[in-house]
C-alpha cells in the first residue's frame, strides 16, 4: 500500500502521465520464465498442503522472490504463480492461447512522475469468471489486489533503517492476493449472475501503474464495470476493526454492508472516501463505485519484518469470507450500483523538499476529529516528544487538525527546526507536547510517517 500523500502519483497516472507513450494493450506478456532465463521456486516446496488464502501468502513472501519488486524476476514468478492458480480454479484467460496462459497484461513501469520507478515491464494478471445470467453476464465486477512490493528496499518507499534487506510484504500485499484467490475459488464453485474479473496488479508501489493501465485498457469496457473491490493489506485483522473505504461511492454500499457486518461478526470502520493510496483510486476516477478493504497499518509496514509468520490466518479467512459475500451481493443484484461522484478527491502536488518531519504513523480508521496514531517512528521528533500509539492528534501549534489531509497541509506550513506544540487526546484528556520538527529523512518517495 502506498503512502497517503503519494496520491499525486496516482492522479498523474489517471491522467495518462505515469506510463510511457504506446504502453502495451491487452496482450500476453513475455515468454514463460524458463525461456527468459528465470527459474522460479516451485510452489509445492514452500506451500505444501496449505490452502488459499494462506498458501499465496506463504509463497509470495518467501525470500526467494526477493520482495517482488515490479519488473524483477521475483515479480514475474509471482505473476506466473497467480496465473497458474487462476487456471487451476477455472478462470478464463483474457488472451486465450497466448504465452503464459494468456492471463497477462504488460505494464510499462516507466514513470515521468516518479523518477525513482525502476522502469522495465511488469505484469498485471487477470482471469474471468463468466456469469450465469444471460443478460447480466455482460456486466462485470472487479476484485483486485496488487502483487508487487519493495524488493530489497533500495529504490523507494522502505522504512527500514538500512537498505538492502528483503522486504517480503506478507501483509502488503501477499495477503490481498491470497484473499483474491480464495474468493475466486468460492465463486467458481457457485457462479454469480454477473461476470467477475479477478486481477492482481503490478506497479502499485511505484504509483498505481498497473491499475491505471487496466482502467485505460480493460478486458471489459469500464462502462460495463458495475463495481470494484480492492484488497490491500488485509492480513492483520486481530480484534479489528476492518477498515472499509469508499462507502460514499455508491448509494447502496452502506445498505449492503449493514446486512453483512453482523452476519460475519467483523466490526467495520467505514469511510466514504473513494480516492486513496491504492488501486481502487483508478477505478473511482473512471466512474466505477469502489470499496477498499484494509486491516490498518502496523509497525512492520514497509519494513523487512512484514513476514508471513505475523499474518492473522483466521482473520484473513474471515475477511475473505466477507469480501466474497459483498462481491456476490453486487454481482447478483438485479440493478447496477448507483455511482456517486465527489467522495473525496485526489490530493494535489506535495513537495517534500522543505517540509517539516514529525514522524507519526497514522491509523487509518476514521475518528470524529483528528488523526489517531498507530505508532511513531523510533528516534523521530514525535517519539522524542513523547507521542505514542493511540494518541489522537488534534492540534499543531494553532492549526486545528481535523483529519489527515489537514495534518499534511499543516506540516507544509512549518520549516525544519521549528518548535511547535502538538496537542493530543490520550485517555480522554488533552495533553500538549513541545516538538522540534526536523528535516524529512532522505527518501525519494513520500512515506507514511508524517
Amino acid at each position: 500500500m502506498r503512502s497517503t500523500t503519494g496520491r499525486i502519483l496516482a492522479l498523474a497516472a489517471l491522467l495518462g502521465l505515469a506510463l510511457g507513450v504506446g504502453a502495451p494493450a491487452w496482450v500476453v506478456g513475455q515468454e514463460a520464465s524458463p525461456q527468459r532465463g528465470i527459474t522460479c521456486p516451485a510452489p509445492a516446496g514452500h506451500v505444501g498442503d496449505l490452502e488459499q488464502p494462506f498458501a499465496a501468502v506463504r509463497y509470495l513472501s518467501d525470500d526467494l522472490l526477493e520482495g517482488r519488486l515490479a519488473g524483477t524476476p521475483g515479480e514475474r514468478c509471482t505473476a506466473e504463480y497467480v496465473a497458474n492458480e487462476f487456471a487451476r480454479i477455472g478462470l478464463r484467460p483474457v488472451s486465450p492461447g497466448g504465452p503464459g496462459g494468456g492471463y497477462f497484461q504488460a505494464v510499462d513501469l516507466t514513470s515521468v512522475v516518479n523518477p525513482h520507478a525502476m522502469g522495465g515491464t511488469g505484469m498485471n494478471v487477470s482471469g474471468i469468471l463468466d456469469g450465469t445470467d444471460p443478460d447480466l453476464r455482460f456486466e462485470v465486477v472487479v476484485l483486485g489486489a496488487h502483487h508487487d512490493h519493495l524488493g530489497r528496499g533500495e529504490g523507494f518507499g522502505s522504512l527500514a533503517k538500512a537498505p538492502g534487506q528483503i522486504h517480503n510484504g506478507a501483509d502488503d500485499n501477499a495477503s490481498g492476493v491470497g484473499a483474491v484467490l480464495a474468493v475466486a475459488e468460492a465463486l467458481a464453485a457457485k457462479r454469480p449472475a454477473r461476470s467477475v474479473v479477478f486481477v492482481t496488479f503490478s506497479g502499485e508501489e511505484s504509483g498505481l501503474l498497473g491499475s491505471s493501465q487496466y482502467v485505460r485498457d480493460p478486458p471489459f469496457p469500464v462502462q460495463r464495470t458495475v463495481g470494484m473491490i480492492n484488497l490491500d493489506m488485509v492480513g492483520r485483522l486481530g480484534r479489528g476493526p476492518l477498515i472499509v473505504n469508499g462507502t460514499g461511492t455508491a448509494a447502496e454500499w452502506n445498505q449492503i454492508l449493514d446486512t453483512l457486518e453482523p452476519q460475519h461478526g467483523i466490526t467495520l470502520a467505514r469511510s466514504p472516501e473513494g480516492y486513496g493510496p491504492s488501486d481502487h483510486a483508478a477505478f473511482y476516477a473512471g466512474g466505477v463505485p469502489v470499496l477498499h478493504f484494509f486491516t490498518n497499518v502496523h509497525g512492520q509496514y514497509h519494513r523487512p519484518e512484514d513476514d508471513w509468520e505475523l499474518i492473522d490466518r483466521d482473520g484473513l479467512e474471515r475477511v475473505a469470507g466477507l469480501v466474497e459475500a459483498t462481491l456476490r451481493a453486487v454481482a447478483d443484484r438485479p440493478m447496477r450500483l448507483t455511482y456517486l461522484s465527489g467522495a473525496g478527491a485526489p490530493q494535489g502536488p506535495v513537495s517534500t523538499a522543505n517540509r517539516a518531519y514529525l514522524g507519526t504513523i497514522p491509523d487509518f480508521a476514521p475518528v470524529a476529529f483528528g488523526v489517531r496514531l498507530s505508532g511513531v517512528t523510533g528516534g523521530s521528533p514525535a517519539d522524542e516528544a513523547g507521542l505514542k500509539a493511540g494518541d489522537v492528534l488534534i492540534r499543531l501549534g494553532s492549526i486545528e487538525i481535523e483529519d489527515l489531509y489537514v495534518m499534511t497541509a499543516a506540516l507544509e506550513q512549518f520549516t525544519p527546526g521549528t518548535e511547535v506544540e502538538a496537542t493530543v487526546v490520550r485517555g480522554g484528556a488533552e495533553l500538549t507536547f513541545p516538538v522540534r520538527l526536523r528535516e524529512r529523512p532522505t527518501s525519494p518517495l513520500l512515506l507514511p510517517p508524517r
